[in-house]
């Protein structure tokens, strides 16, 4: 694949690295306005580092956009008029609708809209994709990209905020559980990096077990719990405390709150 990062900061950095470590490219284009903080990228075979974006998508095919949304609508402008039907555009910017592109370089390019989360740096993001009519024969390139960075969804794009909220906002959610859980381990007795190893690796365990046997968490959380046992008592008391509709309800707070963020 010829591909080409425009504004490689730390997301572009960190797809950049999924795609010279799988092996991806053929060639690969890295820009930036400030090109010093990559000049060791250029140490990589068939990675080339420029500041003109011009240059990067003229001898690229596939472009993946990870620039500020404040500087998205003025960078389309100024390369409309070198892309061409080769071209596959793929942006991972929050909040900027396909509808939005096509409005500024049309309707006949496929247009890929990409929403990872930040364990994009070690290749665990779980990302979500969707595009526009023309896009969608194309989407699978975008898969592949993704999927060598974590896992990669398709769904629709009026669901990509509600999928913003899970996947991206929800590593910090899981972020906070684990913390609670190792604060509940410093309590019961052990010290810190006991806890939180136990903590950490317990969570990954339990995420296993889903992914590998494809099972409900209902289904594994009642191989673990006995009658009158301390696993089901440890478990109805978070639920009177309101664990599950704490979660719940704080969803829908971040997003009514990125909804009214897109709407103003």
């Amino acid at each position: 694949m010829k591909i080409a990062i425009i504004g490689t900061g730390n997301l572009g950095l960190s797809i950049a690295q999924g795609l010279v470590i799988n092996n991806t490219i053929t060639t690969l284009y890295l820009t930036k306005r400030d090109v010093t903080s990559l000049n060791d990228w250029e140490s990589h075979k068939n990675v080339y580092v420029t500041s003109d974006n011009l240059e990067a998508i003229h001898k690229s095919d596939i472009i993946i956009f990870a620039v500020q949304p404040g500087q998205f609508e003025e960078i389309l402008k100024s390369i409309k008029s070198i892309l061409t039907d080769k071209h596959v555009l793929i942006s991972v910017i929050t909040g900027f609708k396909i509808e939005r592109i096509e409005s500024i370089i049309g309707t006949q390019f496929p247009i890929i809209r990409s929403m990872p989360n930040t364990a994009i740096s070690v290749r665990k993001s779980m990302t979500c994709i969707c595009s526009n009519k023309v896009g969608e024969k194309r989407i699978d390139i975008a898969s592949a990209i993704f999927n060598g960075l974590g896992t990669s969804i398709t769904i629709a794009e009026e669901h990509m905020q509600a999928a913003t909220v899970i996947c991206a906002s929800g590593i910090a959610f899981w972020m906070r559980l684990i913390r609670a859980m190792t604060q509940g381990g410093v309590q019961l007795g052990f010290e810190a990096k006991e806890a939180m190893d136990m903590s950490v690796f317990t969570a990954l365990g339990a995420a296993t077990l889903l992914t590998e046997n494809k099972s409900h968490p209902e289904e594994e959380i009642d191989k673990v719990t006995t009658p009158r046992g301390c696993t089901i008592s440890g478990l109805n008391e978070m639920e009177h405390q309101g664990l599950s509709s704490s979660l719940i309800q704080g969803l829908a707070a971040s997003f009514n709150k990125i909804n009214d963020i897109s709407n103003q």
